[in-house]
C-alpha cells in the first residue's frame, strides 16, 4: 500500500492534490499558532494539562494551551457527525433522506454543519467562561467582563467553520478525509515536541536505555495491533439465488446463475467514537471536583480520592463506559432485523440459516461477539498507555492509544483512496490508448 504514495508522486493530477491539502494544513497549523484576543497564553498554558481540557488539547494538537482562533478546531463537528450519525437511524425524515443518494446526504450534511456551529457556540461559550473565570488568564491591556467575553466566543465560532471549510475544501479538492487529516495533523503535531523532552529525559539519566527501548517496542507493537484490528472483519457468506431474466424479441428466457458474496463485519466497527463518548462523561467529576470544592468539601474529596485521573476506579469507570458505549454504538449502526430484510428483498440468504428472523439473530448473535471483542481492544488501548508509562517512567511522551488509532485509521484510508484514484487513473489511460489505437 506504501507504494501508492510513490505512484501519487508521479501523477501531474495527484500531486497537485497532495501540494493543495499540505498547504491547507500548513494554513491549520499557522492558525493554531495565532492565541485568542484577550487571553494571556503564559498563566493559560500551566492549566492545560487538566482533564477538562485533555481530550481537546489530543486532537486540536495541543494549541488549547494558548487558547488559540483554532482551540477547538473540528471537536464540534466531530460530535455533530455522530449525534447526526445516530439520528439517521432513529428519526425516519432523516433516514429518508440518506437513502435519497448524492442529494440527500448534501442535506444531511447541510444540517451536520449547522448543528455543529450552534454546538461549537455552546462550547465556545463554556470554555470562554472557564477560561475568562480567572483573571490571570486575561490579557494585558483587556477588562474581564462582557466584552472581553463575546470576543473570545466569536473567535472560536468563528475558528470552527473557518476549520470545517479548510476539512471540506481538503475532501473535495484534494486527496479527501479533510477533516480526518486535520484530527491527524493536530495530533502529529505534538511529537516532536514530545519526542524532544524524551530525549532531554535520557540526556539528563532521568531514564535507561533499556525503558526507552522498551517503550518504543511497545509503541510499535501497539501500532502492528492496531492495523491488525481495524483491517480484521468477519465475512458472512451471502448467496444470492438463480433469477430467470425476461425473453429478449425471437429468443428464449435466460437464466442467471446465483452469485456468491458475503457481508463484511468489522472487529472495530465504532472507530473511536466510545472512547471520545468515555472521555466526554469522564469530564463530569472534575467539573463536581471543581463545582464543590468550597461549597461541599466532603463530596470534592471523595471524586478526588476515589474517581481522580489515573486511579484504579477512574480507570475501571472508563473501561465499564467503553464497552457500554461500543455496544450502544453497533447496536444503532448495525441493525440485524434491517439486514435481514434487506438481504431477503435481494433474493439473497446465507447458506444454512432460513431467511428472516433466523437470519436476523444468527447476524444479531455475530455482532454481539464482535462487538466483544473490539471493546475489549478499546479498553486495552486506553489501559495499556498508562501501564507502560509507570512502568517505564517515560512520561515525557503522550502515549495514547487513541492518538495511534486515529493516526493509524486516518493513514490506512488516505492510502486506499489514493490507490482508489490511481487505479481510475490507469484505466482512464488504458481507455484512451485503447480508442487512439482504434482510430490508427
Amino acid at each position: 500500500m506504501l507504494r501508492a504514495f510513490r505512484d501519487a508522486f508521479r501523477i501531474p493530477d495527484l500531486q497537485r492534490k497532495i501540494v493543495f491539502t499540505l498547504l491547507l494544513l500548513a494554513v491549520y497549523r499557522l492558525g493554531n499558532t495565532i492565541p485568542t484576543p484577550g487571553v494571556n497564553t503564559a498563566n493559560l498554558a500551566q492549566s492545560a494539562n487538566n482533564s477538562l481540557l485533555g481530550l481537546i488539547g489530543m486532537i486540536s494538537g495541543g494549541n488549547l494551551s494558548q487558547f488559540s482562533i483554532f482551540a477547538l478546531g473540528v471537536l464540534p463537528y466531530i460530535t455533530a457527525s455522530i449525534v447526526i450519525q445516530l439520528l439517521t437511524t432513529t428519526i425516519p425524515a432523516l433516514e429518508k433522506l440518506s437513502k435519497e443518494g448524492e442529494e440527500g446526504r448534501k442535506k444531511i450534511n447541510q444540517y451536520t454543519r449547522y448543528s455543529a456551529i450552534a454546538l461549537g457556540a455552546v462550547q465556545a461559550t463554556v470554555f470562554s467562561v472557564f477560561v475568562s473565570s480567572n483573571t490571570a488568564n486575561i490579557a494585558v491591556g483587556w477588562t474581564p467582563g462582557l466584552f472581553t467575553l463575546l470576543v473570545m466566543i466569536m473567535t472560536q465560532v468563528a475558528g470552527i467553520a473557518f476549520t470545517m471549510w479548510i476539512g471540506e475544501r481538503i475532501t473535495e479538492v484534494g486527496i479527501g478525509n479533510g477533516i480526518s487529516l486535520i484530527i491527524t495533523a493536530g495530533i502529529i503535531a505534538r511529537y516532536p515536541a514530545e519526542i524532544a523532552a524524551t530525549a532531554t529525559l535520557f540526556r539528563d539519566g532521568n531514564t535507561s536505555v533499556l525503558s526507552l527501548i522498551a517503550f518504543a517496542a511497545i509503541i510499535i507493537v501497539a501500532i502492528v495491533g492496531i492495523v491488525y484490528v481495524y483491517q480484521a472483519e468477519r465475512r458472512v457468506p451471502v448467496q444470492y439465488a438463480r433469477a430467470r431474466g425476461g425473453a429478449p424479441e425471437g429468443g428464449a428466457a435466460r437464466n442467471y446463475s446465483g452469485q456468491a458474496t458475503y457481508l463484511p463485519i468489522k472487529l472495530n466497527q465504532a472507530g473511536v467514537i466510545p472512547v471520545i463518548f468515555a472521555s466526554a462523561m469522564l469530564i463530569l467529576p472534575t467539573l463536581i471536583q471543581q463545582a464543590t470544592a468550597t461549597r461541599a468539601p466532603a463530596v470534592s474529596a471523595f471524586v478526588q480520592q476515589y474517581l481522580a485521573q489515573g486511579g484504579v476506579w477512574y480507570t475501571a469507570l472508563e473501561v465499564v463506559l467503553i464497552v457500554g458505549f461500543t455496544f450502544l454504538y453497533n447496536s444503532v449502526q448495525f441493525d440485524p432485523k434491517r439486514i435481514s430484510e434487506q438481504l431477503r428483498e435481494a433474493g439473497g440468504f446465507i447458506p444454512g440459516v432460513r431467511p428472516g428472523s433466523a437470519t436476523a439473530s444468527f447476524l444479531g448473535t455475530i455482532s454481539v461477539r464482535i462487538s466483544l471483542w473490539g471493546a475489549i481492544f478499546l479498553a486495552l488501548l486506553v489501559i495499556v498507555p498508562q501501564l507502560v508509562q509507570r512502568w517505564t517512567g517515560v512520561t515525557t511522551f503522550v502515549f495514547s492509544g487513541t492518538g495511534l488509532l486515529i493516526i493509524v485509521g486516518v493513514a490506512l484510508e488516505t492510502l486506499k483512496q489514493l490507490e482508489a484514484q490511481l487505479t481510475v487513473r490507469r484505466y482512464d489511460g488504458f481507455i484512451s490508448k485503447g480508442r487512439i489505437r482504434g482510430r490508427l
